[in-house]
């Protein structure tokens, strides 16, 4: 049974901004149109989710150092507070050109416990697919909570996680030797960086408890190299003197005594077991006691109907799921890639009201190398897209929404390409006020680009990275920060994205 909410929309309504999930850039998005535009002009927010994630401190609650509760707020009451219209529900599909009764709108399903399973229809004038992504486990047999690994892609695995965690603790205090395995589970994964800081966490944590000797830690990835982070690696400078983020990763592995294992497609994993390939096209066997591996990410599954109902979500989206925007998606050899490839508006090149951000839009290929096994297997770290350039691009998208519902259709596009775009990363390696690390890198640009910058593909002078105690205060911080700014406290928009 539909719900018509047409009216709802549209009286007393200038214009109609629809926001399909609410994670860092599509939060990001609404809260800076809320602030933008007219009260006549409605922001509407959909996400199937009722309470705000800060994801990059989840890796503190699978190790036990944050509870759940300090890394979530609910979403309602902001919401209300700010005169976001919030329903909790999943964007089912999109319908650019309308039908006969209704413009433009979007199809939902409640999640709203009060409202499970009823579906509505939700017109707009624009739209922003913040999405993010779907935690792909299906794609390696085995993969994730539901098989024989943890994981801490959202709250509730990073809790289980440290309960696991703690188990394998205790098992090392009872002296019995385990194996902890951290990493990502299949070829095409992103997200190298939070293997990496969970990797540290834990074994920080088992320092501190005192069992570190009798715990065997072992870092699995599709990376080429230490250091690759998806990004294709980085040159540093450092005092004067360059380096690179493999040496520099590599003496934090070596000093730390965590073994590597590279160039690495998880195939299935059984209880205890992790099936494996490598580039060489051999395929190995690695026992364990516990084990972190990452998902895959897809789209979230959204199709898309043209006015006669015909389906064309072929052309609204790539075959991973993710939205088309202006990239350009030419298949391409690596030597042949360009920063101009990358978007810089979000658009969707068929719907100019329509925009893809943060996780949801679809990139024109790798950042890193791609490479294939001597059998045929991808092994290629996917784009990360990180929480500062996702919240930049939902920002992005919202300034160019507010100035053409205030100054006209013809208003030109924001931009902010990953290709011109700078970004920093601080990645914990062990918490603690007094006794924890954490390593702080900035680059730029993100995309290297190799015209500009012959040989590292970016600035020497802008990309850089140290480790210590120091940035760890940093990253702990910017926890606080990000939650008061995903609050919308007082002068919270002065907070850059």
């Amino acid at each position: 049974m539909w719900t018509n909410l047409v009216h709802l929309y549209t009286l007393g309504g200038m214009a109609t901004v629809v926001i399909l999930g609410a994670g860092i850039s599509g939060h990001t998005a609404a809260l800076h149109l809320r602030r933008m535009l007219s009260k006549n002009d409605e922001v509407v927010v959909v996400t199937p989710n009722s309470n705000w994630n800060w994801i990059p401190s989840n890796i503190w609650v699978g190790v036990g150092k944050m509870s759940a509760d300090q890394v979530v707020f609910p979403l309602a009451p902001i919401y209300k507070r700010k005169g976001i219209v919030y329903h909790q529900a999943l964007g089912v599909a999109i319908h650019p050109e309308g039908d006969s009764a209704t413009k433009s709108y979007v199809e939902i399903s409640y999640t709203d416990p009060t409202r499970a399973g009823e579906k509505a229809k939700i017109p707009y004038d624009y739209l922003i697919n913040a999405t993010g992504p779907k935690l792909n486990f299906a794609a390696t047999p085995g993969l994730g909570p539901d098989g024989h690994t943890v994981s801490v892609c959202t709250p509730s695995h990073a809790v289980e996680a440290a309960h696991k965690l703690a188990e394998v603790i205790a098992k090392l205090k009872a002296g019995t030797p385990q194996t902890l395995v951290i990493g990502v589970g299949h070829g095409t994964c992103t997200c190298e960086g939070a293997a990496f800081e969970y990797t540290f966490n834990v074994e920080h944590e088992l320092r501190a408890a005192g069992v570190r000797d009798l715990a065997k830690i072992v870092y699995l990835t599709n990376e080429y190299e230490l250091g690759d982070f998806g990004v294709g690696g980085m040159t540093f400078s450092q005092s004067g003197f360059e380096t690179t983020s493999k040496l520099w990763t590599e003496s934090l592995f070596r000093e730390r005594g965590v073994h590597a294992i590279l160039e690495s497609h998880v195939e299935k994993i059984e209880p205890g077991v992790i099936h494996y390939e490598q580039l060489d096209g051999v395929k190995r066997t690695l026992d364990f006691d516990f084990a972190m591996l990452l998902p895959p990410f897809r789209g979230v599954g959204l199709s898309a109907f043209d006015a006669q109902g015909g389906d064309i979500s072929e052309k609204l989206f790539a075959p991973s799921g993710f939205m088309k925007v202006d990239a350009n998606y030419t298949p391409k050899e690596f030597a042949d890639w360009r920063a101009e490839d990358w978007p810089s508006t979000y658009q969707s090149p068929l719907y100019p009201n329509i925009f893809g951000v943060g996780i949801a839009f679809a990139p024109p290929h790798q950042i890193s190398q791609p490479r294939k096994s001597a059998t045929g297997t991808v092994i290629a770290p996917s784009p990360p897209r990180t929480g500062m350039p996702s919240g930049v691009m939902g920002k992005t998208a919202a300034l160019t929404i507010a100035d053409r519902i205030k100054k006209g259709t013809s208003a030109p596009a924001h931009i902010a390409s990953m290709a011109n775009m700078g970004a920093a990363c601080i990645a914990s390696a062990g918490s603690g006020m007094r006794q924890g690390s954490a390593a702080a890198m900035t680059m730029y640009p993100v995309v290297p680009d190799y015209q500009r910058f012959p040989g590292s593909g970016r600035s020497l002078q802008d990309t850089f990275g140290e480790i210590g105690l120091a940035a760890h205060w940093i990253k702990a911080m910017l926890h606080y920060m990000f939650i008061y700014k995903a609050k919308a406290r007082p002068l919270w928009f002065l907070i850059p994205e």
